[in-house]
């Protein structure tokens, strides 16, 4: 038996509405999906995921990498999407295997989706990209002590 047959077609399209309303009210990634079709993001979705937990389906969606090439999808986007994904699954109960099955595929996909090869923060990247980034400390000239040697690399360069 399949992952698909376990879950079934009509209660994973129960699961897919669900987590889909979750995504499109979420603060976090809701304004990804403004003026999105909803009713054709959990068809195309439903046949993938079919596909994907062995039905015998059919997805007619564009390539991953194409339908989400023009999103500016972050890591961060793909966590907080995948934590609602776990979400609906569990209200849905869906079985342990059937979830690892789902959730690994949809990992896989990351690369697909986002450009982000993690979600993990990288606050200093962050700020300098917003120009946030505090200048480098200056040293003042009295804080220097006697016999220290002065590193010939930081000499300006008068060529």
């Amino acid at each position: 038996m399949s992952a698909f047959d376990e879950i079934g077609g009509d209660r994973l399209r129960a699961l897919l509405r669900d987590f889909y309303d979750r995504v499109f009210a979420d603060a976090m990634i809701g304004f990804l999906f403004v003026g999105k079709n909803k009713e054709r993001l959990i068809q195309k979705e439903w046949e993938l995921a079919a596909r994907m937990l062995g039905g015998d389906v059919t997805y007619t969606g564009r390539p991953i990498a194409v339908a989400h090439a023009k999103s500016p999808i972050t890591g961060g986007h793909f966590e907080r999407r995948l934590e609602l994904l776990r979400q609906a699954m569990a209200a849905h109960d869906v079985p342990e295997s059937v979830r690892q099955v789902w959730i690994d595929h949809t990992q896989r996909l990351r690369r697909q989706v986002t450009a982000d090869a993690s979600s993990e923060c990288d606050h200093d990247a962050d700020e300098a990209r917003r120009g946030l980034a505090s200048p480098p400390d200056e040293v003042d000239a009295g804080d220097a002590h006697p016999g220290d040697a002065a590193d010939p690399s930081d000499a300006p360069d008068t060529t």
